[in-house]
């Protein structure tokens, strides 16, 4: 199955961020389905500098482990 996972929140929020990240990561990839990921409004901050770098969110794991594991999987991501 395709899932899509739509993101919006900016740094100021970066739980909100990383738990659609989580999802498609921890548990789409890992049921065999192929998520993918469309960033949108405040979540392209993520794009510029180090803000991914520095993006952890509460009770999940740090943005640019998932972003990592995003990468080695080859999941797209929209803009």
């Amino acid at each position: 199955m395709l899932v899509l996972y739509m993101i919006t929140r900016g740094a100021a929020d970066p739980t909100g961020a990383s738990v659609p990240i989580h999802l498609a990561v921890n548990g789409t990839l890992e049921v065999g389905d192929q998520p993918s990921i469309a960033l949108a409004g405040d979540a392209t901050e993520y794009l510029v500098g180090d803000a991914l770098e520095k993006a952890e969110g509460v009770g999940v794991p740090p943005m640019r482990d998932l972003v990592a594991k995003l990468r080695q999987h080859e999941v797209p991501v929209y803009v």
